[in-house]
């Protein structure tokens, strides 16, 4: 007995010890990491800046993905950061021009549009911009144009094809395996339920989507062909003829200037900086650079830029947009007296319509102290807009994805497949209505009439803010509402927003309506630490989203988070249709 004692003894402290070794080298990883983040890199003489976004391009830190085994590693790249990068190059001697590698790109299309702006204006300066690409998706080439010279690996291929998006259904497969599902919804153009009630697009959903489509091809067209300097009829065969698959056809069609391998490419940056082909070319990474800027205001007035990035959700979680933390936050920016302005940047298809309309409650009381200016960004949709309803000014990016003014309930019940499997309940209740949703048994009689009362009433509630922000009747708001989305000029032309422009401008904007002459620019939420990041990514939710994440894929568990997660199926939803990512 004694010699066993001993040896669960000794077993219990060997594994102690290991869980002490094992946290002290996340610890170590941490201190390193955080020291690595600490040293910043210098910029060399007769420099050119990279522009490669292999790591995702994100709005603000909320939206990024964290694991346990990459502190080390430089995992995004932030909207805001960029575009303050490629304005200090435009002014920086030791910076000569840019090089834009476009393979392998990560950022929404509203992001590729204020970065193509920011080249733009760079290119004013006098410097080179020149892009090169393997296999270029069409967002990959889109933002490529943009340069004075594009070039094309030889056997590589640009992906310009137009646009089209594909909706899947599962009301047959709801139907084959027993999964019951409720649908309460305002405005014929509420799509978001339609996958689980027909097997097809509807006219109205064909009508928007397809407007939505031409809206945003039209946008991205008109750039890709001013750059090239292609007519319109050149251009649209180009396209319907998919030459950009082909690199000959690539260079015969002025979709690229030159072919050449990587090596060749670099002796072409050499070239133009005078450099001979036997020295080394200076380059400097744009993640790399950003780390050398500086905030040159010494005001203690401040600007701050608030990131509502996500879907909308009750609770107090750090990613999304969770209605405790952002009433917090909300608070505190309007009790902060060197805050004078606020920007709040939206990057949301909505979510949850009682979260929204607490988060709108906070905007407008902030919007009483100070100026409110609201800035869209891929998406500002159903509570996206909603929240968006408090602002002085909207600023949209043409190619943002606004409006979907509508509402909708979804309760799902699994009563026939528990039925067909030898599962069955039975209820004792006190009222008509007690058991008001199982999902064994389905919802009692009097909950969907009254949920279909709770959607008219939030419908008309969410109309009402509308008007009042927008200056507009019910009936004009009525019209263009009913769930449709619109691309931000379609919204522009509706007076569903103010103008069309970039965070930049909406920061601008927000300055001068505080009377700001020097001011500094704040995050909100900001960056977590890399404790706060380890110990988040040690919950066991966020552990197992991501294991089955990584097992089906983001848009597969997307669906299935849809139907498997109680924040999507609790309560009156003002949500996106869907989701429509441009390649």
């Amino acid at each position: 007995m004694r010699d066993f004692l001993k040896n669960v003894f000794a077993n219990i402290v060997a594994i102690l010890v290991i869980m002490m070794v094992v946290f002290g080298f996340f610890m170590l990883m941490i201190f390193a990491s955080a020291m690595s983040e600490d040293q910043k890199p210098t910029v060399k003489e007769n420099s050119v800046l990279v522009l490669n976004f292999k790591t995702p391009v994100l709005d603000s830190y909320t939206e990024e993905e964290t694991s346990l085994f990459n502190f080390g590693e430089k995992k995004s790249l932030i909207l805001i950061d960029i575009l303050n990068a490629i304005n200090k190059a435009k002014t920086d001697d030791n910076i000569k021009g840019i090089s834009i590698e476009a393979d392998d790109l990560q950022a929404g299309i509203t992001q590729v549009d204020d970065i193509r702006a920011a080249l733009e204006d760079f290119k004013k300066s006098g410097k080179f911009v020149y892009a090169y690409g393997n296999n270029m998706s069409q967002k990959s080439y889109y933002l490529a144009t943009v340069a004075d010279k594009v070039f094309l690996n030889p056997v590589g291929m640009v992906e310009l094809k137009g646009m089209s998006t594909e909706v899947t259904f599962f009301k047959d497969f709801a139907e084959k395996y027993g999964i019951g599902v409720d649908i309460i919804r305002h405005g014929k153009f509420k799509a978001a339920v339609e996958p689980f009630i027909r097997n097809d697009i509807s006219p109205e959903n064909k009508e928007q989507l397809s407007t939505l489509l031409n809206d945003i091809w039209g946008n991205v067209s008109t750039k890709i062909k001013t750059s090239r300097k292609l007519d319109d009829n050149a251009y649209k065969i180009a396209v319907d003829s998919l030459h950009g698959f082909i690199p000959e056809l690539a260079l015969k069609n002025k979709l690229a200037d030159q072919l050449l391998q990587k090596s060749e490419y670099t002796n072409v940056l050499k070239n133009n900086l005078k450099i001979k082909t036997d020295k080394d070319l200076n380059q400097i990474s744009i993640g790399k650079y950003i780390n050398t800027l500086e905030n040159d205001s010494d005001s203690k007035d401040e600007v701050a830029v608030l990131y509502a990035s996500g879907e909308i959700f009750n609770g107090d979680d750090y990613s999304n947009i969770n209605s405790e933390k952002y009433i917090k936050y909300i608070k505190d920016l309007a009790d902060d007296d060197d805050v004078k302005a606020v920007v709040l940047r939206v990057n949301s298809p909505g979510g949850s319509g009682n979260a929204s309309d607490e988060i709108l409650f906070e905007l407008q009381q902030l919007k009483k102290k100070k100026p409110l200016i609201v800035s869209f960004g891929d998406y500002a949709a159903s509570g996206g807009y909603y929240i968006s309803m408090a602002a002085d000014k909207i600023y949209s990016e043409p190619n943002t994805l606004t409006g979907s003014i509508g509402v909708f309930g979804m309760i799902t019940n699994f009563k026939e497949l528990a039925n067909r499997n030898g599962i069955r309940s039975d209820i004792v209740s006190t009222n008509a209505n007690s058991q008001f949703y199982s999902p064994i048994s389905g919802a009692a009689p009097g909950t969907i009439p009254m949920l279909t009362r709770s959607i008219e009433s939030t419908y008309k509630r969410f109309v009402y803010f509308v008007t009042q922000n927008r200056k507009k009747s019910f009936e004009q708001i009525d019209a263009i509402g009913g769930g449709r989305v619109w691309s931000g000029v379609r919204a522009k032309q509706l007076g569903l927003v103010d103008e069309l422009g970039t965070i930049q401008q909406a920061i601008s904007y927000a300055a001068t309506k505080a009377n700001l002459k020097k001011y500094s620019i704040e995050s909100y939420p900001a960056k977590a630490n890399k404790f706060e990041e380890f110990f988040k990514n040690t919950q066991e939710d966020e552990i197992a989203a991501k294991v089955i994440s990584k097992k089906i894929g983001k848009e597969n568990y997307t669906i299935f988070e849809k139907v498997t997660n109680p924040k999507f199926n609790n309560g009156v939803q003002m949500s996106l249709p869907y989701k429509i990512t441009i390649k």
